[in-house]
Parts: C-alpha cells; structure tokens; sequence
C-alpha cells in the first residue's frame, strides 16, 4: 500500500457554490455572492490535498465556464484531474447558499440532469482505483441508479484491489427527492426506504463517517448508540459519529451501550459561524490521519481541528485548513474564540493556501501613465496612441516569452485595459497599479474607497501599489500614508487580491536606496505583509542578507523580492541580475523603460513602425531573459 500513487480518491458531487456575502438577513434579500467550487467529494478532494495527501476526483462537470472553473481549481489546488471528465450534454451543478443565523443556512440545489450526477460505471477504471490507498465514496452518488453503479463499480474495484473504502454517508434528503427545493437545508427526514438501501453497501465499507442524523438514516434509529449497533451488525467498519461543538466519537470495533463510551475526543470551543462544508473540513483531517496510520485520537483531533476551522469561516472548500494551519492551530489555539477575527491564523490561511506557486517571476513592466503621456507634445498623438503602443509592447513580450511559464506583466487598466483583458486569457502572472502618479503622500487614483475599486477586478490580478516611502518622512507624509497602506492591505484581504508592494525612496541615490529597509521594517510594524515587495536591486551582499532576514522575522510566508530597473541601462541590469540571483527572496524581475522606452520614444515620434516598435521590444525583453537565465545557471 505504501507504494501506492494516491491516498485518496473521492468519487461524487462537484458544484460551483454561490455563497451569499449579506450575513444574517433571507436568501430573497441577498445582493452578492462569493463563488467557490463545492459537492462534498470536491471538498474532501480539495481538504485532504490541502493537508498533504495525495488526492484525486472522480466526477463530471460540464462544457462550460463553470465546469472549467471547477476544472483549474482542482488543478491549482493539487488534486489528481485525469478523471474529471466534460460532459458535452448537462451542465455543472450550482448551489445557492446563505448564512441566514447560527441556526439556519439555506441552500437551493440546482441539479436537475447535471452533469456531476451522470457518472457511469464506466467513467470508472479499476488500474485508476488500484492506485490509490482509499477510495471515498458519498451517500448523494447511491440516489439515482447511474451515480450509484459507478460508485458500486468503484467499491467493487477497490476491494479487488486492496483499496481501502470510506463511505462519508452524505445524507441530503432532497437529493433523495424527499423535500421541496426550497427546503435544500433540511438535514433529515425518516425513511424506512432510504435505510434499507444504504445498508445494502455499507457491509463493503472500512470506515463510516457521518453527523448523528446520518448515522440515523443509515442505523435506522433515531437512537444514535441503537443506529451504530445496527450500522455495526451489518458491517465490519470503523464507524465515526460527528458531534459538531461536543467532538466525534470512534467504534473501531464493539459497540457499548453508551455513546460516550466510545473513543471521545472533544475539540476546540469556537464560534460556529457557517456550518456548511464542516463536515467535508473533518472528513479531510481525519483521512489525513487515517491513512498514515494514526491513532484514533490523533484522527479525532485533526478531523475537529480541521472542522473548528471551516466553522468558522465563509464558504467550504476554501476555509479547509491546509496542513501548516492545521499544525499551528492544534499546537497553539487561538486568543479569539471567533477563529476569523484571528489575524495572525487567517494570514497563515490565506498565504498557505495560495492558488499558484510563482517559483520565478519575470515581468514586463508597462504600467506607466504619466510618463507616456509625457511623450505625446510636440508628436501629433493623442492617449488613443497610448493604448496602441500598450498592445504593441504586450505583443512584443508574448513574442520574447514564447512558451516560457515565468511571463508576468504590470500594465495599468488606463491605457492599457485591452492588453489587461487579453493577458488575463493566459496564465501569466499578472498585476495592476492603484497608486496615483506621482502622489506623495500615496493616494489612489480612482479615490479612497480602494475596496470597491478591487471587488471589480478578477482575483488572479496582483495589486500593485508604488509608494514612495523614508523611515525620514516628515510626520504628516508618513501619517497620510501609513493610513493610505493600512486602507490598501485591507482592501485587499477582504477581496482576496495579493499585494505587491513597490518601496522606492523620494528622490534615488545610493544614501536613500539605503533607507529602503528601514521602509520595509515600518511598514510590517504597521501589521501590513505584502504578498511580494519591489525594490530597487541592493548592490551588495550585506543588504541582500539583511533583506532576507527580515521578511523570515516578519513574513516568512512572503513570496519574496522582485527587483525593478528605474530605466537604468541594460549592461546595469545585467550586473544587478548576477547578486540578485544569489538571494533565495528574489523571485525575479518587474522592468519596464529599460526595454521599450527607446522605442517608444522612436515610435511616438514616428521614427519607427510598428513592427519595427515590436521587434525592438522583443529584443530587449529576450535578451534579459537569456541573460537572467545564464546567471542562474552558471
């Protein structure tokens, strides 16, 4: 088993999730909503490969944007997709979800011939399944006869196999066609039916994971300790009962009278603010356990941890833990009984559970404005040419890269909001300035209120923010902008936008290039912890090393430096690129006038065409890179 690719395969439900952003009001008066992919077999999929498991997804999802999104956030959050399979004929399942009280989380499943509920038996492979330790399969996939022989079939592979088989017991009564659809929240309805179907399954399982309701459907009592006797006298299987606040509680073997008797491991008090996915989160830390071969105890304890935390938070799959939150939180707890108003832990979240790892970053900087504008007296153009030359410099660089995977842009949505939209196609990296041009104190240049100016931009997209900034500000500048930063950073964890800081002194010399340290220690005094910081290239060891130590002191889940040019020659670069390259912080490059201001001087001036424009800045662009990878490699 050891030797075996896969822990985990979860074979079932696979939804986009809409989550209501109004808290405590009805579904009917809801205004907005976040968008997460959802179905308890993606969460579970998603959790456990959050927390350091192998894990894949067996489902269906439809030819369309939704299905694709589901699709990439698989992929981005390392599961297995090689059996995701697009379905050409049925859409993907949606679900409308709302957090009305502590009590009540109305949801309206949209499921009506999707695409998730029409796997086959044959979408199916028993090599596939013969690769993994476990299989999870989920009661939802047993209520119509197409899901529950490819589940059957499954099961049946996994036994040939060896694969071990978790049943999480899933139990949506209106799935079951049990409830009207607006009633999606209901938990449990009696069927003497339904009872007898689940236990015609549950004899092939090795563990059962299910709240007391679904350990009633399936015990066919609504006496919890009388529905695991009955569960346990048809089957052989670990059976764990979910508490919610009170814990879980294990029968690995025979079953006591009294429930507490079992194997009883309470968890951390926290305030429940969303139920929803809660389960999926615990399912995910007790396989975590599960399959290393854990202790009982110890599979509690991660299954409730990993539980506490999606309670506590909006939405399923993204508020799973990964595997160093999970560490800390059940190490260290939490001063705050209401986990999300934990800063320190909700940094730990958010940066531990980032979409992409940007190994290297080598960008084309084009996000300029007013300096483009100052090109255009005494030229016969107008901003329109701006925008043209903005498309030129994009095309340029696509020509440079070719299919290098480390291409990255900073381009402005002013001038250059075709090449934006174009590039955001791509998988480039991508990020956008706010600051406005020249402000000093730093303001932004669509107006205070940044949070509404992000919640318009797609969260792929970087904030770019320049700031010119001294440990020697006078108190008023530093006071201005120090609460223009705190503003911009909360901004961007409310709508889950990484930042990038861009630190770069008043006036530039060599004395205020040395003052950019001192910046970077104020502004992580102010609690602020850019994503990325852009700085002017240190020109010696020492300053590297001290760079280094104190984004460890400070952030060391930041992804690092990325140095820009200041329109320096290139043979400049070049020699800045061989003592970057020595720093395991610098991640790359973000240069923009160094490649394409002599031909935009050119071209404005209409020296140049514009192939000739492109050519010319698809050289420069080339050349650094081929010089940026000599270095690394010599």
């Amino acid at each position: 088993m050891n030797n075996r690719q896969l822990d985990v395969i979860c074979i079932g439900r696979s939804s986009v999730d809409l989550y209501g952003e109004q808290i405590g009001g009805r579904l009917e008066d809801t205004q907005s909503f976040a968008k997460y992919i959802g179905g308890c077999a993606t969460n579970i999929a998603v959790g456990t490969s959050r927390l350091g498991l192998n894990s894949a997804l067996i489902t269906r999802v439809g030819d369309e944007q939704m299905g694709r999104f589901i699709y990439e956030t698989l992929q981005n959050e390392g599961v297995d997709v090689s059996h995701v399979v697009t379905d050409p004929a049925r859409l993907s399942a949606l679900v409308i979800l709302g957090i009305r009280d502590k009590q009540t989380f109305p949801h309206i499943f949209y499921r009506e011939n999707c695409a998730d509920m029409a796997i086959e038996a044959e979408d199916i492979s028993p090599d596939f399944i013969a690769s993994a330790k476990s299989i999870v399969v989920t009661g939802t996939h047993f209520s119509q006869a197409g899901v529950e022989a490819a589940s059957r079939t499954a099961m049946k592979y996994a036994k040939d196999a060896g694969t071990k088989i978790v049943l999480d017991i899933d139990y949506r009564p209106v799935a079951w066609g049990l409830t009207a659809h607006g009633d999606g929240e209901n938990r449990f309805i009696e069927s003497a039916a339904i009872t007898r179907h689940i236990q015609t399954f549950i004899a092939d399982c090795d563990l059962i994971v299910g709240t007391e309701e679904e350990v009633h459907i399936a015990g066919g009592s609504t006496n919890t300790i009388q529905a695991v006797k009955r569960i346990r006298e048809l089957s052989d299987a670990a059976i764990v009962v979910k508490r919610g606040p009170m814990g879980c509680v294990v029968f690995p073997d025979k079953i006591p009278d009294n429930l507490d008797d079992g194997i009883w491991v309470k968890g951390k008090e926290v305030e429940v603010f969303n139920t929803l996915g809660a389960g999926d989160g615990f399912m995910s830390g007790f396989l975590r356990g599960w399959v290393h071969g854990e202790s009982w105890k110890t599979c509690c304890e991660y299954g409730n941890g990993s539980g506490a935390i999606v309670v506590s938070r909006h939405g399923c799959s993204p508020a799973i833990p990964s595997w160093i939150e999970l560490q800390d939180f059940l190490a260290n707890g939490s001063p705050e009984r209401k986990l999300r108003n934990d800063k320190r832990l909700a940094h730990i979240h958010r940066t531990t559970n980032r979409k992409k790892d940007w190994q290297e970053v080598c960008a084309i900087a084009f996000d300029h404005r007013s300096q483009f504008e100052d090109l255009l007296p005494g030229t016969g153009k107008t901003t329109a040419d701006i925008t043209e030359f903005k498309n030129l410099i994009a095309s340029g660089a696509r020509d440079a890269m070719g299919g290098d995977t480390n291409f990255g842009v900073l381009i402005d949505d002013k001038y250059g909001f075709d090449a934006l939209a174009d590039m955001s196609d791509s998988s480039s990296w991508i990020a956008r300035p706010v600051e406005l041009p020249g402000s000093y104190p730093l303001e932004f240049e669509r107006g205070d209120n940044i949070a509404s100016v992000l919640r318009d931009w797609p969260e792929c997209h970087v904030v770019k923010c320049l700031v010119r900034y001294s440990p020697n500000d006078p108190s008023h500048i530093k006071q201005s902008q120090n609460k223009s930063l705190k503003n911009l950073y909360a901004a961007c964890l409310d709508t889950n936008h990484e930042l990038l800081l861009e630190v770069i002194p008043a006036e530039d010399n060599q004395l205020t290039r040395a003052e950019t340290l001192g910046a970077m220690q104020e502004i992580y005094q102010l609690g602020i912890k850019p994503d990325w910081w852009k700085i002017c290239p240190p020109k010696n060891q020492q300053t590297w090393d001290n760079v280094e130590a104190l984004i460890e002191k400070n952030d060391r889940y930041c992804r690092g430096i990325i140095i820009l040019g200041l329109n320096v020659s290139l043979p400049e670069l070049v020699e800045d690129f061989s003592l970057c390259l020595q720093s395991k912080v610098c991640k790359g490059f973000a240069v923009g006038r160094s490649i394409f201001l002599e031909a935009a001087e050119k071209w404005f001036r209409n020296e140049i065409n514009d192939a000739q424009a492109q050519q010319l800045i698809s050289n420069n662009y080339r050349l650094l890179l081929d010089t940026w990878a000599e270095l690394k490699t010599a």
